[in-house]
């Protein structure tokens, strides 16, 4: 896994199911917006991609997979997406932010019974981020809001799978520098406040 070199910082967020990474994703790309930067929001996986299709009806419930071969469709989602909208933004000059990258894999793929080793050697080929943010919320708090929002829990949206997912999680800042945990079940702008200013810290940014 190797860096970008490009000035503009490619920048991912992770959590639960529920724990609040896309609404932080949204404030940080606003933030950079507000501070004269051009950011791109993404998200994984993608559903555009061949793979991404049959993610979807996976997650859905319509098709089934072994855990493993759904590894592998993240990954082949993957790859088209950091070679069609990750990479390019980046040489372009625009901070890209991604909704969930690699570490999803890691964490839920290990947590269906797939090889976390396996899984981190079928994503080294791709972008290590500048910077993760791993939202740090409860189980029990993300399956309220789920709730809250009226969706229909899907595949990992049970409550001791997610206990299980985030215990994988919590190991990750071991293995990779660049991962900065958040406390999710804090106020909103309190959490995008930390964030803001553990991107300036880590980033070296003014």
């Amino acid at each position: 896994m190797a860096q970008s070199q490009t000035k503009a910082k490619f920048i991912a967020f992770e959590g639960l199911d529920g724990s609040g990474q896309s609404t932080q994703a949204n404030l940080l790309k606003r933030f950079l917006e507000s501070q004269g930067e051009t950011a791109l929001l993404t998200k994984e996986p993608t559903f555009d991609s061949e793979a991404g299709k049959i993610i979807r009806k996976v997650l859905d419930k319509q098709e089934t997979r072994t855990p493993q071969e759904f590894q592998e469709l993240f990954a082949q989602d993957r790859k088209a997406h950091v070679n069609s909208v990750i990479l390019p933004a980046l040489e372009k000059g625009i901070w890209v932010i991604t909704d969930r990258y690699f570490f999803s894999s890691m964490a839920y793929g290990a947590a269906a019974g797939v090889d976390l080793e396996w899984i981190i050697q079928r994503n080294n080929e791709f972008l290590l981020p500048d910077i993760t943010f791993l939202l740090n919320t409860p189980p029990a708090v993300c399956i309220e809001r789920i709730q809250k929002r009226g969706e229909l829990q899907t595949l990992f949206e049970r409550i001791e799978r997610l206990k299980k997912v985030w215990s994988i999680y919590e190991s990750l800042p071991n293995r990779f520098h660049n991962i900065i945990t958040i406390q999710g079940d804090q106020p909103i702008e309190t959490a995008a406040k930390d964030i803001r200013e553990a991107l300036v810290s880590q980033l070296n940014l003014r």
